[in-house]
């Protein structure tokens, strides 16, 4: 019997009888005892309707807001709501001593108001009243905490496809990734399965996808967790992801084209590898100098290519000579497609 179940239950059973208590008392006359029991009836399905709305929903929904909260903000506001508490505490006998209905009503208000102040200004004005009271290193703390931790307190879910082409892994180790990394447990076992065919190139993606995850547990200086979550609904890896990642409002490392489409449209961030790293790609402009290696001939006469490290084309004027030669260039004009980025260039005078 799951909680839900059992506050299902309660819920029935307190309808029930609340319904007949109220039946009894409207309804007194002998031949009315059959509208008690619809009375009742009644009551014990809107309290089963109704119950897990005032008991397992706003627990589940409270858990999901304290999870986002940063540690610090957890503590500095339990110390402000105890001492708000015990300012109420102190206030409650004067109050107390108020003629009337007011003598009852006003320590009640005085404990919900006094406790929910003490916990908003604690929360709100942490650094400033460790300050005031000499608390200098736990201020810095606080402040060095909350740009942090504060970080670490989101996750991030990755994608099968960004293991596999291990480029996660170097970007882990910059710093530049903030958060904890969610492998689910499904992921994990994808990678296993692809590592296990009977296809050679899919054996070997598996088995560096498995290499790559090791190196990321390693060497990563970013928490990496090994999650069981999932969802039963949901069967494709891909759909597990979205779902997760949308229920929990975590963003998602790929380099599936796919995925980073239908994430999108369903309102789910993804963090892109592929367009990091065209982000990141070093700038070329007209009149630079390079050195590069002619690797291959071009489509027009004489031409030779040459590649740059990030894999962008060099179209060599007159280059075609200097096959498999390492030479220096200037860049005349640098174009850029929908395919990529391709540079033009000329083979520097040596009398310069």
């Amino acid at each position: 019997m799951n909680v839900q179940f059992f506050f299902r239950l309660s819920g029935m059973v307190a309808g029930a009888v609340l319904a007949w208590q109220l039946g009894t008392i409207l309804l007194s006359s002998e031949d009315q005892v059959r509208w008690v029991v619809v009375l009742s009836l009644a009551g014990a399905a809107l309290g089963a309707t109704i119950a897990p709305y005032f008991t397992t929903v706003p627990f589940i929904w409270a858990r999901k807001r304290v999870k986002l909260l940063p540690a610090v903000d957890l503590i500095a506001g339990s110390i402000g709501m105890v001492v708000g508490l015990i300012v109420a505490a102190l206030l409650s006998f004067p109050l107390s001593r108020l003629p009337g209905i007011l003598g009852q009503i006003f320590p009640f208000m005085g404990a919900i108001g006094f406790g929910y102040l003490g916990l908003v200004v604690m929360v709100m004005r942490k650094r400033e009243i460790f300050e005031f009271f000499g608390l200098n290193r736990a201020a810095n703390a606080v402040v060095s905490e909350a740009r942090g931790n504060n970080a670490y307190a989101r996750s991030i879910l990755v994608d099968t496809s960004a293991i596999i082409d291990g480029r996660i892994a170097d970007v882990s180790q910059t710093g530049f990734i903030e958060g904890t990394l969610i492998i689910p447990r499904f992921v994990l076992n994808e990678l296993q399965h692809i590592a296990d065919s009977s296809d050679a190139q899919r054996r070997s993606r598996g088995r560096r996808g498995l290499e790559m995850l090791t190196k990321l547990r390693k060497d990563s200086v970013v928490p990496i967790e090994i999650s069981d979550i999932d969802t039963a609904d949901v069967s494709e890896v891909d759909g597990k992801l979205i779902k997760i990642a949308k229920t929990n409002h975590y963003p998602v490392i790929t380099n599936d084209y796919n995925l980073n489409r239908v994430a999108e449209l369903q309102g789910v961030k993804v963090l892109n590898v592929n367009e990091l790293a065209q982000a990141v790609r070093p700038v070329v402009l007209p009149g630079e100098e390079l050195t590069v290696k002619v690797t291959q001939e071009g489509k027009e006469l004489g031409q030779g290519l040459a590649y740059l490290d990030d894999g962008t084309m060099i179209v060599i004027e007159n280059g075609r000579r200097y096959m498999h030669q390492d030479i220096i260039i200037n860049v005349t004009r640098v174009l850029q497609t929908v395919a990529g980025r391709m540079i033009f260039a000329q083979v520097r005078n040596t009398s310069d």
